[in-house]
């Protein structure tokens, strides 16, 4: 009988389809290293994954009976393609399986780093009550720079501009403007212009460190970045520093590199910064 292991907890709902084509499921409900995933899929012919899980060259070569391989989130870049290509097994992702849930947390980011709500927060549990609205906004007429215009970046797109915002966004590929949204020809032109700058890059190693000190450097004074994307296409220690210096007024990042996230997430930053961390 064909066999799926299913880890990282998929919702249930596969279970009775799996059934219903007489396919066996086991669930794991954490992700597996290498060598755990191995022995996990010594019998199986199917394997379903989320972004945690790594199927490796030398997965694929020690599981002959893998057929397919789903990821259940938006990238593959957790799988050694070629690796299974030369071995004939299919991969497949869902390309549109969080995308509103993102949209709608930078939205959310965007407010509340616009209205100053992480300071203001942080100054009433110190014991402050900050009445005054100095340096809080209204998102409206504020320009959004969208870095990125996949299945994401057009979605933020719409609702930014529904909110007022004026949006421009940077893609390496042509992609159609959605709404009154203006693509640029350069991201270099997006950073001088953007109020904020939101990634929504994948996780194609091209991508690591693609936004650094340079680019940081160029964002507009007051400016608010974000990054919902990967961790590894952003400098956070960059971050910091124009945090620290004022140049920056906010940010929020949910993603880290493995190796930089410890130190990052306990380095102080100013009062005045507003900060938005997961």
């Amino acid at each position: 009988m064909t066999k799926a292991v299913l880890l990282e907890d998929p919702h249930p709902s596969a279970d009775p389809i799996f059934a219903d084509a007489d396919i066996t499921v086991e669930r794991i409900s954490g992700a597996l290293d290498e060598s755990e995933l191995i022995d996990a899929l010594s019998d199986a012919d199917i394997v379903g994954i989320r972004s945690k899980t790594s199927v490796t060259r030398r997965v694929i070569e020690a599981c002959p009976r893998l057929s397919v391989i789903g990821c259940f989130c938006i990238g593959t870049n957790q799988v050694d393609i070629d690796a299974a290509t030369a071995a004939g097994i299919a991969i497949f992702n869902a390309p549109y399986s969080n995308t509103r849930s993102v949209v709608e947390l930078a939205i959310g980011h965007i407010i509340s780093l616009t209205r100053r709500i992480p300071a203001k927060n942080a100054a009433l549990h110190r014991g402050e009550w900050q009445k005054t609205a100095s340096g809080a906004h209204e998102v409206r007429g504020k320009t959004l720079g969208i870095v990125g215009y996949g299945n994401i970046g057009t979605q933020l797109s719409v609702l930014a501009e529904a909110m007022g915002m004026n949006v421009v966004f940077y893609d390496h590929t042509d992609r159609l403007a959605l709404g009154n949204a203006v693509k640029l020809g350069s991201l270099d032109d997006l950073l001088r212009m953007s109020d904020v700058v939101s990634l929504h890059v994948d996780g194609r190693e091209t991508n690591r460190d693609f936004f650094g000190e340079r680019e940081f450097s160029q964002m507009k004074d007051g400016a608010l970045f974000i990054n919902l994307a990967r961790g590894f296409v952003a400098d956070i220690e960059a971050l910091r520093r124009h945090l620290v210096s004022g140049h920056l007024a906010g940010a929020a990042v949910d993603v880290y590199p493995a190796n930089r996230r410890r130190t990052a997430t306990r380095l102080p930053l100013p009062s005045s910064a507003s900060i938005t961390s997961f």
